[in-house]
């Protein structure tokens, strides 16, 4: 299916065109949900995921059957080649997917793979699923991000291209389309002697692999038959992560990557050493092996998550991606829902320049209306930090793109107001044995998430079932506990929530009182660093729970963490300027004149604010 949806304007949003409705995706989402209920009890020695397999692979051979010309000699489906032999399916489950295979052939290759592939993904054992980062990209995105491709200067009739993370050929097989559309005008043996030998994937699952190649040669069958030969091995399986380029660049690197965190090896810590620290995440390994297997001039483009956007773990990937792929176009997915299925990340679509200019991204806002509709709008652009390990800061609408622009001009931030953050130190399931209902000797109280209330006040309080009020602490634990007045700040909101900054001051005379507390490490701590702080608490606390505040923050924050880098990285009024609120506050002015003048301070035009 090509989704035309590289027209992008600003008012209205353009729309992305769906197939007519014939009710093929809802009998193929009532067959897999039968498929489910038929296997969940079916015991076998090699497991749930053996189950996916043998369903997947019957999947595939009535999808492969069904599309075989007739009239003319059937080409049998390439056999997969696999550690250990597929289980046996029921009758009934076999029934099933035979019915999904013959749904799925009766749509164009795109849809028709993507439904097979969400069948393989859905039958996998929920922990494997989310170990692996196994999850299968929607048509829409898949062709809205062949179009960034397209906009970054990818020409589909010589670009030598590589989806290094292949699994269901959600990449491989528009990529192949394309070229072969972009190839018209040549004789059949010329393009298909050019998709084999530009087109390449790795996977590291073997029946990932194996799906992939079915599609792909499923998708060109015509081609193939046209020149009678089958198609060679596209799909090579391999770890990517471990694989060296040698000499050998591709014009664009594309895909979705796996995404979640995982431990590496030393050798491999090594390899990827530039763009880590701390904690590795799967696709940040994905993006720095992008910029080494694509050629200067080349394109990356990359479904991933906008995590990467902030961040302690992901600043040294920020560096290297400005530094030797720079961002050339970036679209924000609005919905957390219906993009992955069982997945409420945000989704980032991005296209970056290999050895290209640190010029200004255009940013588009994007919504699925359906796995193959969506709506762009276009929200402004964005400029790379001056300091390369610093959150990207990326409008979500045209308004921020002018509120981002005022936030370049403000140099400020917590450290100059004389503070640092830092989380809170308490891990409560680590010391379960010490956690108290009721205060006794040597106990102090526990400050969790729920302190902070939604309107930016403290309360100590406990909601959860296993939230206990006191710690009772033991000889040497003084790390466990706070004496300072701070700010506390909830470390994890959703942007659905009307404010993703949730902020209250400690009270001193609470602190008086316990002489301690013990704060849970669901909060983040705004401490002093100096004796006499030119800002007060209290005014660190309004602007945090100011409107234009959070504002600023969702403009920096790419997922649900409020990370004690991310507040530090947060463009703040000069301190002269700030410490003067402390007049509205004391003098009880309402909420509408803080927020009033801390707009004015953040909102107003530069030579104001250089006064």
């Amino acid at each position: 299916m090509s989704l035309d949806i590289e027209r992008v304007t600003r008012r209205p949003p353009a729309r992305v065109p769906r197939p007519s409705p014939n009710g093929a995706a809802e009998a193929f989402w009532r067959t897999l949900q039968a498929l489910e209920a038929e296997i969940q009890d079916i015991p076998h020695s090699g497991g749930r995921h053996a189950q996916a397999c043998a369903v997947t692979a019957a999947t595939l051979e009535a999808f492969w059957a069904r599309l075989q010309p007739r009239g003319a000699r059937s080409w049998e489906i390439p056999r997969p080649v696999l550690d250990q032999p597929l289980p046996p399916l029921p009758g009934a489950a076999s029934r099933l997917a035979a019915e999904a295979g013959v749904i799925a052939a009766q749509q164009e290759p795109v849809t028709g793979g993507y439904m097979i592939g969400e069948l393989y993904t859905a039958l996998l054992p929920s922990e494997l699923r989310a170990r692996h980062g196994i999850f299968y990209t929607p048509p829409a995105l898949v062709g809205r991000l062949l179009a960034l491709a397209s906009q970054a200067g990818t020409d589909w009739s010589v670009a030598h291209v590589l989806d290094p993370a292949c699994g269901g050929g959600a990449f491989l097989t528009p990529v192949a389309l394309r070229m072969a559309a972009a190839l018209r005008a040549e004789a059949p043996e010329a393009v298909f002697r050019h998709i084999v030998g530009h087109l390449r994937g790795f996977e590291l699952d073997p029946f990932g692999a194996w799906m992939s190649q079915v599609l792909l040669e499923a998708a060109l069958l015509d081609l193939c038959r046209s020149v009678k030969k089958r198609l060679p091995t596209v799909v090579t399986v391999c770890d990517a992560l471990t694989t060296q380029p040698g000499e050998r660049r591709f014009d664009l690197v594309i895909g979705n990557p796996p995404y979640g965190r995982v431990t590496l090896s030393p050798d491999l810590r090594e390899t990827y050493r530039r763009s880590l620290y701390g904690h590795a995440n799967a696709y940040g390994l994905f993006m720095d092996l992008a910029v080494r297997w694509t050629r200067p001039g080349g394109t990356i483009a990359y479904v991933t998550p906008t995590g990467f956007l902030g961040g302690q773990y992901f600043q040294h990937l920020r560096a290297l991606m400005a530094e030797e792929a720079p961002p050339v176009a970036v679209d924000l997915v609005t919905s957390r829902r219906r993009v992955f299925s069982g997945v409420l990340q945000e989704t980032l679509l991005a296209a970056y320049r290999r050895n290209g200019p640190r010029r200004k991204a255009s940013v588009h806002v994007l919504s699925l209306t359906g796995e193959a509709a969506a709506e762009v709008v276009s929200a402004g652009t964005f400029s790379l930090p001056s300091k390369a390990t610093d959150p990207w800061l990326v409008p979500r609408s045209r308004e921020q793109e002018v509120l981002i622009s005022r936030l370049r001009e403000m140099p400020h931030r917590l450290s100059d107001y004389g503070y640092k953050v830092s989380t809170g130190p308490l891990v409560w399931n680590r010391h379960k044995p010490q956690l108290r209902d009721a205060t006794v000797a040597g106990a102090y109280p526990i400050l969790w998430s729920e302190c902070v209330t939604p309107d930016g006040r403290f309360e100590h309080r406990t909601e959860k079932k296993n939230h206990s009020p006191y710690l009772a602490t033991n000889p040497g634990q003084e790390w466990l506990l706070t004496r300072e007045p701070c700010v506390l700040v909830q470390r994890t909101t959703a942007k659905e929530q009307r404010r993703r900054l949730i902020a209250a001051e400690l009270p001193v005379r609470f602190i008086r009182k316990h002489r301690a507390v013990s704060v849970e490490n669901h909060l983040n701590m705004v401490k002093p660093i100096v004796a006499a702080p030119p800002v007060p608490l209290r005014v660190i606390a309004a602007i945090l729970n100011s409107e234009i505040a959070d504002s600023v923050f969702r403009c920096i924050s790419g997922s649900v963490a409020v990370s004690a880098t991310e507040l530090e990285c947060l463009p703040l009024p000069p301190p002269k300027e700030a410490r003067r609120l402390l007049d509205l506050l004391e003098a009880g002015a309402p909420s509408d004149a803080v927020e009033g003048r801390l707009r004015s301070l953040y909102l107003r035009e530069k030579a104001d604010a250089a006064a």
